[in-house]
């Protein structure tokens, strides 16, 4: 008996050792790869995106995909559609994050005991899956085979997509989700005042993108302010530079740029459905308010402007 518990003994701790590196390891997580917006006119919300912000139909990521499929860089896109049923307000559909190896990321997110889809493949044999956040919000993941060499229009306003911000009512939930187990970094907090939080960012593990929780949110908050809220952020090295080009395409201003509470010059606009894009200026240009920045800034991510192909 003595040598069958020493026996056991030695067994217990290999096998947990074992069992541990057996367990699929996290990937990297790069940065965004694409957001879907609901319109309910997808033509009109698609001619919001082409000629006032310049983005383009017919790139490799949108290859096989819808007409309201519009580059933003070879590794980034926006999908605009119509929902399946009519929404009660405006809101992101799903932000899809690229990683380097979908089929283990998918692995360890159900080796932690979250539910995820089937890997599908989309256009170009890129591959991807997706699932619910704990607050509901879609999520996905994508690896690329087939990165586009994205040549933009001469009149496209911004190449990176840098966050995407969405209203977010349990905190505590999200930010073990995308902290603890998905391995966001804390990048900037802060608020309509000093000792209050409305925004988080949450930085991806192995990029400088970062999802944005909208909090402190009313519950009854109407359409404007869900599409205030519920918005995507695109990145530029000079907003007046942004704002010409806009007027340029034909925007029509509602409102100058600003510097907001995080110290970064930023324009907001609106599409046909109220849904906010906001042009930020890459860095600061002064000390931001209620936090430090964490982590590094993001930055250009288009070749040099060459004219899209009719």
């Amino acid at each position: 008996m003595k040598r069958l518990a020493l026996v056991l003994a030695l067994l217990i701790p290999l096998t947990a050792t074992l069992s541990q590196e057996q367990k699929p390891a996290r990937p990297p997580i790069r940065g965004i790869g694409s957001v879907t917006i609901d319109v309910q006119d997808p033509s009109g919300g698609a001619e919001f995106y082409i000629k006032q912000l310049g983005f383009a139909r017919g790139m490799t990521l949108c290859e096989g995909a819808s007409r309201g499929c519009l580059g933003i860089n070879g590794r980034q896109r926006i999908d605009v559609h119509m929902p399946s049923q009519a929404v009660g307000g405006t809101f992101l559909e799903e932000v899809t994050f690229e990683t380097s190896n979908v089929e283990q990321l998918r692995l360890y997110l159900l080796g932690v005991g979250t539910t995820a889809g089937e890997i599908q493949e989309v256009p170009k044999n890129n591959r991807r899956f997706s699932l619910s956040d704990p607050d509901g919000h879609h999520i996905g993941f994508i690896q690329y085979f087939a990165a586009d060499n994205y040549s933009h229009p001469e009149n496209q306003v911004s190449g990176h997509l840098i966050h995407a911000g969405f209203v977010v009512r349990d905190r505590a939930a999200e930010e073990h989700f995308y902290k603890d187990l998905l391995g966001f970094r804390p990048y900037w907090h802060g608020g309509m005042k000093e000792d209050q939080t409305d925004w988080v960012s949450l930085q991806v593990p192995n990029g400088s993108d970062w999802v944005e929780f909208m909090v402190n949110v009313s519950p009854n908050a109407d359409h404007h302010t869900l599409g205030v809220m519920n918005h995507i952020a695109l990145g530029v090295p000079d907003i007046q530079a942004a704002q010409q080009q806009l007027i340029e395409n034909g925007w029509k201003p509602t409102e100058e740029p600003k510097i907001g509470r995080d110290g970064k010059w930023q324009l907001n606009l609106y599409d046909p459905d109220d849904t906010r894009v906001e042009f930020m200026e890459f860095k600061p240009v002064q000390k931001p308010c209620c936090s430090e920045f964490t982590a590094l800034h993001p930055g250009p991510q288009s070749p040099s402007k060459k004219p899209a192909q009719p």
